[in-house]
């Protein structure tokens, strides 16, 4: 059964689906953890980092008398010992852990320096991401956390490494209309890569791993949410202006993941190759990712069982 470990998306605001279905329902599941843990340290300052947060708790303060508990952890320059300790205490133990927005860049800096600075170790963080993962709790990636989470960071910065949570994806984030050529370029550039533009308000959900052959394993869950309908927001919303989650192979061909599609992925550990399919949502289907044909699979299960 998929369970998402990993979910990256793109919103204007807090939409429903994305925010309620997944993120906060994830965590009030547990009977005793019912906790989300949002890091705006991808914000640059104090105040933006405060400002950061405050579009989020409002949003989870409506929950809180179902027991959830959403805290937060700013940078600072004059972080204690203690603190860090604290930090790196909800990192690891929030039943979900959401990496902000803000600069990618920055935020990668931040987190590596952390482990660096306080335990001699700038990999501690991400290490701490895929420990979570191995043990099925969801880290969150919203806009530069999107980022973050996925293969590369894609924003002009000469594909930088991201913590690799979900495994050879890159995405373009708040994704409009027109930025296809920037698709196409990602997609030749990054071979190993499957790329998605992220429009407001859309997401990847992901889980992977290893099969008994030692490949790896990776379900993709396309989310594409229409649930926000304030008028004055309507300009930044694309997906309730028709757009899903757009797709670019190599070769120039094109996919559009809708709202429930899944892609399933084998993956050498080596990169060396890779097969695929495509998962319609509500049974419309397994088909092969090279050729869009039917793939004579019934059940997710089966794809896998032949690798």
């Amino acid at each position: 059964m998929f369970k998402a470990t990993a979910l990256i998306y793109s919103s204007h605001n807090r939409c429903q689906q994305i925010h309620k279905e997944w993120i906060v329902e994830r965590a009030l599941k547990s009977h005793h953890n019912k906790s989300i843990f949002l890091i705006p340290m991808s914000m640059g300052r104090y105040d933006q980092q405060n400002y950061s947060w405050g579009t989020f708790e409002w949003y989870f303060n409506k929950f809180t008398q179902y027991g959830l508990k959403a805290s937060t952890f700013y940078w600072d320059e004059n972080l204690r010992p203690e603190d860090v300790e604290i930090f790196f205490d909800k990192l690891i133990n929030s039943q979900v852990v959401i990496l902000g927005g803000g600069s990618s860049v920055l935020g990668m800096e931040r987190y590596k320096y952390l482990g660096e600075r306080f335990y001699g170790d700038e990999h501690l963080f991400g290490r701490i991401l895929h420990d979570r993962q191995n043990k099925g709790l969801l880290t969150v990636g919203f806009s530069a956390g999107a980022d973050q989470l996925a293969e590369y960071i894609s924003g002009g910065h000469d594909y930088m490494h991201g913590f690799g949570l979900i495994r050879n994806i890159a995405t373009t984030l708040h994704h409009d209309w027109g930025r296809d050529t920037e698709l196409k370029k990602m997609a030749r550039e990054l071979p190993a890569c499957k790329v998605f533009g992220l429009p407001n308000d859309a997401g990847i959900a992901a889980d992977q791993g290893y099969l008994p052959s030692g490949n790896i394993w990776q379900v993709l869950e396309f989310i594409v949410d229409n649930t926000w309908d304030l008028a004055n927001d309507a300009f930044h919303i694309k997906t309730r202006q028709g757009m899903n989650i757009p797709h670019f192979y190599r070769d120039g061909r094109n996919w559009d993941f809708k709202n429930g599609d899944m892609l399933l992925r084998v993956m050498a550990p080596d990169n060396k190759w890779e097969k695929a399919w495509i998962v319609k949502a509500n049974g419309g289907g397994i088909f092969n990712y090279e050729n869009q044909e039917w793939s004579g699979y019934y059940y997710v299960e089966d794809v896998f069982s032949d690798y």
